[in-house]
């Protein structure tokens, strides 16, 4: 179904998301993973993929980025990210914000995000 183009949204966990819409959700490097991952085949045929992850790693690390360092699970495929920090879409040059979360100001998003913020 998804291959076909019959499934309209895909709503994923990712691991980094990069400003032009690149996934990265299956590995972590020198950590077991369990299963294969990935989804690959999630992000091949649908018509809208949208990412809900945490907007920084346990380091406080951006994990929207300018480029993804980890492998990728799809190439430009992401168009919309739902952090704890807000909801951003994907559009040529960067991250639009869309929606701030409570209490979140632009400039804490810009604090903790990689990705240029258009």
């Amino acid at each position: 179904m998804i291959r076909g183009g019959k499934i309209n949204m895909a709503i994923l966990g990712a691991m980094e998301v990069a400003q032009n819409g690149d996934l990265a959700n299956w590995m972590i490097p020198g950590k077991l993973v369990k299963g294969m991952g990935g989804a690959m085949d999630l992000v091949a045929g649908v018509k809208r993929v949208v990412v809900i992850m945490d907007h920084a790693n346990k380091k406080g690390d951006s994990k929207l980025l300018k480029k993804c360092t980890l492998p990728l699970t799809g190439q430009a495929v992401v168009d919309r990210i739902i952090t704890n920090y807000g909801v951003f879409d994907v559009v040529e040059g960067g991250l639009k914000i869309i929606e701030m979360a409570d209490g979140v100001s632009r400039s804490d998003i810009e604090l903790v995000t990689e990705a240029n913020l258009v």
